[in-house]
């Protein structure tokens, strides 16, 4: 069932059953709304979509642009697992978010997803993923705020990286009122599954999306920058660098811009 919305101006929407899909005209921050309303004890399946956002973030500090016609949509889950398996969330919301995208794309080989939680179209960032947690007792998850922001209509400008957008790539995109229940839907479906299978088939799907086996990729990280071969995930979803005839597995850190090409790049 949609519950009312629990705050004022917001607006119920049609997501997929046992969620509430809220819709603000502006926020300054849809995480940090699922993060206070998490923290005053909200039931997971609450899902926040705002037209504008003002205040966003994406990962280690960087912000995200809230240009209205974009998708900007965070969501609060509760799984019954450890804290220290909360990073596999984000390789998980990318494989739901590809199989929201997938679907509009005349050409779906363009789109590739980039470690830990970007997703590319043609070798540009169309869409990144932040996932915040809270600690529960005995090292348990107490909560996870998924947020994604896509770039439907338009593609703010970064620094550092290409971006683009659905509207740049010649596909007429959707309205966020008509992606985020379509996002929704591919993420209930994956939340479900590693509390039935595991985390094995979330990592299948994620490699088969990702960037082929030995391409060429170098890893920011806090301590310097890390240049190999991309050897794949292990069963914790960190990534496996071949760099000068060690295997290294990574936890942290981030692909650097460019270095992933679209397929046939």
């Amino acid at each position: 069932m949609t519950a009312a919305p629990s705050s004022p101006g917001a607006t119920p929407l049609r997501p997929p059953p046992d969620w509430r899909l809220e819709l603000h005209d502006s926020l300054p921050s849809t995480a940090d709304l699922i993060a206070a309303r998490a923290a005053g004890g909200e039931a997971e399946g609450l899902a926040v979509l705002a037209r504008r956002q003002t205040a966003g973030r994406g990962r280690q500090g960087r912000s995200w642009v809230g240009i209205e016609g974009n998708l900007f949509l965070s969501v609060l889950l509760r799984p019954e697992t450890m804290l220290r398996e909360a990073p596999q969330w984000s390789l998980l919301a990318g494989v739901a978010l590809v199989d929201a995208v997938l679907p509009l794309l005349p050409d779906p080989s363009r789109l590739r997803l980039k470690w830990p939680n970007d997703l590319l179209l043609g070798g540009a960032k169309l869409a990144g993923i932040l996932v915040e947690s809270s600690a529960g007792p005995e090292g348990r998850l107490a909560w996870l705020n998924l947020g994604f922001g896509v770039n439907l209509a338009d593609a703010p400008p970064l620094p550092d990286r290409p971006v683009t957008s659905l509207a740049a790539a010649g596909i007429a995109p959707p309205a966020p009122e008509a992606f985020a229940p379509r996002l929704l839907a591919m993420l209930d479906r994956w939340r479900r599954v590693p509390a039935a299978e595991g985390f094995a088939p979330v990592r299948a799907a994620w490699l088969r999306h990702g960037p082929p086996l030995g391409s060429a990729i170098s890893v920011r990280q806090a301590d310097g920058i890390r240049s190999g071969h991309f050897a794949g995930l292990d069963g914790d979803g960190r990534l496996l660098l071949e760099a000068s005839g060690r295997l290294l597995a990574l936890s942290a850190g981030e692909v650097a811009a460019g270095e992933i090409a679209a397929p046939g790049g």
